[in-house]
């Protein structure tokens, strides 16, 4: 099957002002403006009143944390007392209200433009052993691109840590669960719609030894590595107090200072930790939303980068952000970063890579990411036909300025997963009532 997607009003890639050609679920030939297709195609689509990117992708999330958003008693707190209040809540998730969690963020994300989501799952309390499990069968029905981080904690409250002990794991299960999952779902051809990577919480949820045996089964499989660092001054001083070193020093101990490795957030570091992170290659999710609302502070974007290091977006989890919304997030980035560096060094051009190739690097693909022949058809599609954009100059700039939220169309690997702003399968009122059903039953078991 090969589709002519023609003559957008906009596109975020070169030589394709005449359109895409999509054939299967590949994009096969970028058109000039005026120049049609070497060979007939079985349909056409008139994308002249749509702005095109390549499909979004999210760099970190947390699915599970749409059951809490707004909490009352999490409210106008930093990060270690909002996870000390939420982490009792969370110990109480089942089955059935993380699978609810998923579709919904799912469905938010897909319908902002998202075609490639990455999770980090790390509540495994008794009777969801098999969390990573539900998220693949829910991914599948909704239809995106996913990469699932088989999450973890082995440290708790008991140990010096601050999740309790509910809630975390021990390592040689954590360490057996992990390599199930790989086993099981993730796929490292082109194309892979499932992937699995490893994901160790944070310097002050894990024990050593479970970063140390991580990298040593991610390099087994051929897996990517990701966790939080350095999103606060408190995990600095955690890291002080109880290993002796900052968390970059303590990332290079245990081994992650790899290119197969990306981190969420990445704010409190020094010029030689910048250095040192991007010498190896590393990604980093920046998550400006979150880290406004909990005050963590602003990513050194432009050092990292300047230093070798990879950035892409992460919306990050719903109860610290409050919402999963890619394109909404590509502008938090560019307001946020501003702020650091000015409005002539970063432009709606270098988030909008951010949040397409930028996070793809950051999960180690090179198919998705970009508008280019050979790479996935994945498209998010706006139409600027809302008050908002009235008087908009420049289509790509009224996207991320005058705040788009809501694609149009989306097509995820050749399939057209968004049209006319719905998903054909997902009945969106059935699935909130389901949604706030397992949130209000999830806050009355705490």
């Amino acid at each position: 099957m090969r589709t002519w997607i023609k003559n957008p009003l906009a596109v975020f890639a070169e030589d394709a002002a005449g359109g895409i050609v999509v054939e299967d679920n590949r994009i096969v030939e970028c058109l000039a403006n005026g120049s049609a297709p070497k060979s007939p195609c079985d349909r056409e689509f008139d994308a002249s009143e749509h702005v095109i990117l390549p499909g979004l992708i999210n760099a970190h999330h947390h699915f599970f944390q749409t059951l809490t958003r707004a909490y009352g008693p999490a409210l106008n707190k930093e990060l270690f007392a909002w996870l000390t209040t939420l982490y009792p809540v969370w110990s109480r998730l089942t089955a059935e209200q993380l699978a609810d969690a998923t579709e919904l963020a799912l469905t938010e994300l897909l319908l902002s433009g998202c075609t490639t989501a990455s999770d980090h799952h790390y509540m495994f309390p008794e009777g969801l052993e098999n969390g990573i499990d539900i998220q693949a069968e829910v991914a599948e029905k909704v239809g995106i691109r996913v990469t699932l981080t088989r999450g973890s904690m082995d440290l708790s409250v008991n140990d010096g840590g601050l999740a309790p002990e509910s809630t975390v794991q021990k390592t040689d299960v954590i360490l057996a669960d992990s390599e199930r999952v790989i086993g099981k779902y993730h796929n490292s051809s082109e194309g892979a719609m499932q992937q699995i990577a490893l994901a160790p919480c944070s310097p002050f949820g894990v024990t050593r030894e479970l970063m140390i045996e991580s990298v040593r089964l991610a390099d087994e499989f051929g897996v990517t590595l990701h966790t939080h660092l350095a999103e606060t001054e408190d995990e600095n001083n955690f890291c002080l107090r109880e290993y002796g070193c900052r968390p970059v020093d303590y990332l290079e101990g245990v081994g992650w200072m790899k290119d197969n490795v990306w981190l969420a957030h990445g704010i409190h570091f020094n010029q030689d930790e910048i250095k040192r992170l991007g010498s190896a290659n590393v990604g980093i999710s920046h998550c400006p939303g979150s880290n406004m609302l909990l005050a963590s502070g602003i990513c050194p974007t432009q050092e990292l980068l300047e230093s070798g290091a990879r950035i892409g977006i992460g919306v990050d989890g719903s109860a610290s952000e409050d919402a999963s919304n890619m394109i909404q997030e590509a502008r938090l980035a560019l307001q946020i970063q501003r702020l650091r560096y000015g409005s002539k060094k970063i432009t709606h051009l270098d988030v909008i890579e951010w949040a397409t190739k930028g996070s793809a690097a950051c999960l180690g693909r090179d198919d998705i990411g970009s508008i280019a022949c050979g790479k996935q058809a994945d498209l998010a599609m706006y139409k600027l036909d809302e008050l908002r954009f009235s008087g908009a100059g420049n289509p790509l700039a009224a996207l991320i300025l005058c705040g788009a939220h809501r694609a149009d169309r989306v097509m995820v690997a050749g399939v057209w997963r968004v049209l006319d702003g719905k998903i054909p399968n997902i009945d969106l009122q059935e699935l909130m009532a389901r949604h706030q059903a397992s949130s209000r039953k999830l806050i009355q078991m705490h």
